[in-house]
């Protein structure tokens, strides 16, 4: 096979959804690995790391949560989470522990290929286009290149898309942002999304910035960035 064409590893114990979930993608032009197991799953991710796991949140062994920490451990591979569950607090869980986006149970197969063609899409390319990019605001020190970002001294530790939206936020000061453009611009969707899953990453990012955090909701409309704080008194 290529090394051009990007592996999917598909983490899911149910034998009928791991078939058609597969088969869509390898008619996406995409290679398909399968793991039944947690366990498994963490085993072929060691071995060749895939371009994009997709990660069932229910497995015999661990779950897709513990799967997802330990992944996220080593590597910042993109993750796609399939939840059976409708609740908040699995998605939350979910993205909290660096999961890129979710998906809830029964969902259509043609949906999870655009996911998967979205997320993959955005993962990598523009990172390097503004690799010494650095956006202070405030207290706020977000670092492009090393994907980091700081309040004061203190380094607060974002999952991925919690960072791209943040920076997408900032890098976009002044303006209002609607969920749907962030959706396009972080997530890469050009349908219309899920834009529950933008409220949630806001939802972590005012949780783990505190006072720093300077997004502000627009009602009825999306988000913005308020003014910058003064990090020290005038003279």
């Amino acid at each position: 096979m290529s090394s051009a064409v990007p592996t999917i590893l598909v983490v899911e114990d149910e034998s009928s959804i791991a078939s058609f979930v597969s088969l869509y993608l390898k008619n996406a032009g995409y290679g398909v690995r399968t793991a039944a197991t947690g366990g498994d799953a963490l085993t072929q991710a060691a071995a060749e790391e895939p371009a994009l796991v997709v990660l069932d949140l229910m497995l015999p062994d661990i779950d897709g949560i513990e799967v997802c920490k330990r992944l996220r451990q080593r590597s910042d591979v993109p993750i796609l989470m399939l939840t059976a569950r409708d609740e908040d607090v699995d998605k939350i869980i979910g993205l909290e522990v660096g999961a890129d986006d979710y998906l809830t149970k029964p969902f259509n197969p043609r949906e999870l290929v655009a996911r998967v063609k979205s997320i993959l899409r955005r993962a990598t390319p523009e990172r390097r286009e503004r690799e010494s990019e650095v956006i202070t605001h405030g207290d706020l020190r977000v670092d492009s290149g090393r994907r980091e970002v700081h309040v004061g001294d203190e380094e607060i530790q974002l999952a991925p898309k919690e960072f791209d939206l943040l920076w997408e936020l900032l890098d976009h000061r002044g303006l209002v942002l609607t969920r749907d453009q962030l959706l396009e611009r972080v997530w890469g969707y050009t349908f219309a999304g899920d834009t529950r899953t933008v409220d949630v990453h806001v939802r972590q990012l005012r949780r783990k910035l505190g006072e720093a955090s300077p997004i502000v909701t627009v009602w009825g409309v999306g988000y913005k960035v308020s003014p910058a704080k003064d990090k020290t008194p005038a003279a």
